[in-house]
This record gives structure tokens, C-alpha cells and sequence, in this order.
């Protein structure tokens, strides 16, 4: 049995293609995507649309349920400040029906012909814990509490990581459309289950950035979305943590003086 997991593809659709046409020649049983399809690059509907027609188990992410829920009672007020113009981009891509799938996606799949094996999109409980390499087992407990697998695959983290946790093992794949270790190439699992157990490898492949950057610019995003939109760029480009150091640094100088979304970032891309 051979699986793949291709997971936070965040609407960036030259990276799926290449994972995808990687895919192709792997001779895999079965292929999962781990959430995240949708939201940071501008072509969150192609996306969703291709991962649809590949006719295989889709996990609910975190930027799932934010486009499921905008609008409605469990949206953040938070949503319509400008600071979340990337999601009103992607909310305005989506058909209703879209973002209804989207909302009643699953948490987790257990493959029924692979037995000890747990995929979910951040943890059994919630689609936006996370798992480093110094998270206390007692929260580990919490986050898969009642889950007897031996093998956990997981997503969210856009850093691929190997976590033991007691017997059992926790694998982080890769992010397709946004990874953040560095390495801008789209990154995805294979496991191979062999008579003594699973075996991963992990993929990263590399694909056109500057036909994605193009996209930025051509589709009006860049206009639209502002400087969030300016860093998710930066982040699919240089492979780094741009946004949620970009986000902290905000909240401290806002707590002292009186500052705007565009006058923190020329701040910070000067740090």
C-alpha cells in the first residue's frame, strides 16, 4: 500500500499542478489532501476544483472553515478588518454551494486498508492545534485523546517534522502551495506501508515561481488584498515565516502609538 498526502496547497495552483504531475509517476494506492486547499495564493477556486475532480478523501482546514463560516454567526469579527482581505478574496472566488462543501469536510480519515493509521489536518480534535518538536505529551494526549493509531499524519505546520511520541509516531507533511522551511518547492508524503511497518519520504518538487508571481499581479489580488496579500507573496517566493511575525510585531507597535496596516509593513520590511 502506497499513499500520498499532499495537504496546504492555500490556492496556489502552479504548485498543485507540479505536485500533481510529480504524483503521477510515484505509483501510488491512493492519494489524501489534509486541508488547506483554499486561501493565501490567488486561485483558491481552481484549486478546490481540482482537488474535487481527483475524486479523493479531502480534509477539512482551518482556511476551510474560515471561508465556510465568513459571514455567518461563527465568523470572527475580526474577518472584515483589512487585515483579512486575502480571505474576502478567496470567500468572493467561491460559489455558496463551494464553501458549504467546504464547511462539511471531515477532520480526520482513518484509510480502511491500512489499519494504525490516523490523517488528520492538525490534531483529532481541532483544525488548528499544533505539534512541535517540545509540545508536552500531556497536551499531545489532549489533542488525540481516544486515538489508538500508531501513525499520525498531520498537516498545518508547513514544516515537514517527524515527532515520537511514546511508541507511536507523528509526521508533519510538507506544505504544497506555502512551504516555510526555507525551501520553495511543493512538498508532499509518501507512505509505503512494507511488512515491518510504514515508511515515509518526503517530496519536494519544484515548480514555475514566477508564473505564481505573475498570478499575483495579473488577477488584481495584490490591489485587493493589501499588505497581507504583499506578504503571502514574500512567503510563497522566500519560503518564510513572513505573516505572523509581521502580525506581532503590528500588535506591539499599535499598543504604543497609533499605526496602519501599510505604514507596520514598510516598518517591518526595513527591519
Amino acid at each position: 500500500m502506497r499513499l500520498a498526502i499532499l495537504s496546504d496547497i492555500h490556492g496556489n495552483l502552479p504548485a498543485f499542478e507540479a505536485a500533481l504531475e510529480h504524483l503521477a509517476r510515484q505509483q501510488v494506492d491512493q492519494l489524501v489532501i489534509a486541508g488547506d486547499i483554499v486561501n493565501g495564493a490567488p486561485d483558491s477556486r481552481r484549486c478546490y476544483e481540482l482537488a474535487r475532480s481527483l475524486h479523493c478523501p479531502i480534509l477539512r482546514g482551518n482556511h476551510e472553515r474560515y471561508v465556510a463560516h465568513f459571514g455567518g454567526p461563527h465568523a470572527s469579527p475580526h474577518w472584515g478588518t483589512e487585515q483579512f482581505a486575502p480571505l474576502r478574496w478567496t470567500v468572493a472566488q467561491l460559489s455558496a454551494e463551494q464553501r458549504e462543501q467546504l464547511g462539511a469536510l471531515p477532520l480526520s480519515y482513518r484509510p480502511p486498508d491500512s489499519p494504525g493509521l490516523l490523517i488528520v489536518h492538525a490534531s483529532a480534535r481541532s483544525d488548528y492545534d499544533q505539534v512541535l518538536a517540545y509540545t508536552p505529551d500531556e497536551q499531545l494526549e489532549e489533542m488525540f485523546c481516544g486515538v489508538e493509531e500508531q501513525l499520525i499524519v498531520r498537516a498545518h505546520a508547513h514544516l515537514p517534522q517527524v515527532r515520537l511520541w511514546g511508541r507511536r509516531r507523528i509526521l508533519t507533511t510538507g506544505s504544497v502551495g506555502l512551504s516555510l522551511d526555507g525551501n520553495p518547492q511543493a512538498q508532499y508524503l509518501i507512505l509505503e506501508q512494507r511488512r515491518d511497518g510504514w515508511h515515509a519520504t518526503h517530496h519536494a518538487v519544484p515548480y514555475d515561481l514566477d508564473a505564481v508571481a505573475r498570478r499575483f499581479y495579473d488577477t488584481g489580488y495584490l490591489e485587493a488584498t493589501g499588505p497581507i496579500g504583499r506578504l503571502f507573496l514574500r512567503e510563497v517566493m522566500t519560503a518564510t515565516f513572513q505573516i505572523v511575525p509581521f502580525l506581532r510585531a503590528y500588535e506591539r507597535w499599535s499598543a504604543h502609538e497609533p499605526i496602519s496596516l501599510s505604514e507596520a509593513l514598510e516598518r517591518f520590511l526595513r527591519m
